[in-house]
């Protein structure tokens, strides 16, 4: 099958550090095209995948992530290239899942969001306005939060578990990685962490202003040798400290449709303490694989039980349910096949095109190139 895959424009595939989706999307792609699919990747310019053919609408990494012009440049340059493929899977987001319903080629629209709020209202409108569109939830719980919305099924995130080194004892500490904001529970595990009287490391993301705020006035002043900040790691750095941590705390305080930090954790065969939030008791097993409570204080009730958990248990957990295999699987089963491939409309809800093949609308949009000044001043920033 010719299968094309859209991810965001901000970050290449595979992502240099901080990236979950763009992770997902490198997994999938290098994965469908083992299998024998024909693959074409629309991503991020530095994006690379061996075996898969890749698109880049734009001409530099954007200088700032959200811009809507790169965005519809990618979007519409993205739908252009993908146009002979048999069916699209579509991680770029809501602008992406309007076109892309409206198109000729069946398409499967993944969102990564959690369906609250302001993005709830978006995907409301998509489905008035885009008859044919199909979403991938993926969590159970991400699509109980929306149950009226067309979701033809549910396709876990996964990781390379091969990639993850494996440790069957640990180093002592406690581990802490996401990013530096309110809802991540940085500071809560830091209070988890003296409580049980454990060294934590932490390792998180903080270059956005309201990131850099949050760890100056939650995080620094507890700074020492027994809370050591790391900063943000690579792909190796991050799986080397997660698999010589003791566990992993997670003690999350805002629902979110899937934590794949839960999974790399596991699949170095770490345990994870959470609060149950969103998906995090579809990912960790209580008892087996970590511990899932309520609240941070009934999670430090169980801090001193991580010895009850067999490492190895982790990684197989992880192994059957979360491999890159697995992502294939569950997505390849969604997939419409050519022959029920279903006629666009005469004329687009959106955009009056006189086809319904996206190349007209690409035509018609004089959108300015991102300059490559920008690039440079990307990199000197």
């Amino acid at each position: 099958m010719r299968i094309g895959l859209l991810a965001p424009p901000w970050i290449p595939v595979p992502p240099p550090a901080y990236g979950g989706i763009e992770r997902v999307v490198a997994l999938q792609a290098a994965g469908l095209a083992a299998a024998g699919h024909d693959v074409t990747l629309v991503a991020a310019p530095g994006s690379a995948i061996p075996g898969v053919r890749v698109v880049s609408p734009l001409d530099a990494l954007p200088a700032q992530i959200g811009m809507a012009t790169d965005e519809w440049r990618h979007v519409l340059g993205g739908l252009d290239a993908l146009a002979d493929v048999d069916t699209v899977i579509d991680h770029s987001g809501p602008l992406g899942a309007l076109l892309s319903a409206q198109g000729p080629v069946p398409a499967l629209h993944v969102v990564h969001g959690s369906l609250e709020g302001e993005l709830l209202g978006i995907y409301h409108g998509l489905v008035a306005r885009a008859l044919q569109l199909r979403l991938v939830a993926i969590s159970h719980s991400q699509r109980r939060a929306a149950p009226h919305l067309p979701f033809a099924g549910v396709c876990y995130n996964a990781v390379d578990v091969e990639k993850a080194p494996f440790r069957a004892s640990s180093e002592g500490y406690l581990a802490f990685l996401g990013r530096m904001a309110p809802e991540k529970g940085a500071a809560e595990a830091i209070a988890l962490a003296r409580e049980a009287g454990l060294p934590l490391m932490i390792a998180a993301k903080c270059r956005e202003p309201a990131e850099q705020a949050y760890f100056q006035r939650e995080v620094a002043p507890h700074l020492g040798p027994e809370v050591v900040f790391l900063g943000e790691l690579g792909r190796e750095a991050t799986y080397d400290f997660l698999s010589r941590a003791a566990a992993m705390l997670f003690p999350i305080s805002r629902r979110e449709p899937f934590s794949t930090v839960l999974v790399e954790a596991m699949a170095c065969g770490t345990p994870v303490l959470a609060t149950d939030r969103g998906a995090v008791s579809e990912i960790v097993l209580d008892g087996v694989t970590g511990f899932v409570r309520n609240t941070t204080a009934e999670l430090a009730t169980v801090i001193g039980r991580i010895g009850e958990i067999d490492r190895a248990a982790c990684r197989s957990h992880v192994a059957d349910r979360f491999s890159s295999a697995a992502l294939v699987r569950s997505y390849v089963g969604l997939l419409v096949p050519t022959e029920l491939r279903v006629p666009a409309p005469a004329a687009p809800m959106v955009f009056s095109a006189p086809t319904p093949s996206i190349r007209p609308l690409l035509a018609r949009q004089h959108l300015p190139r991102v300059p490559a000044a920008f690039t440079a001043r990307r990199a000197a920033g």
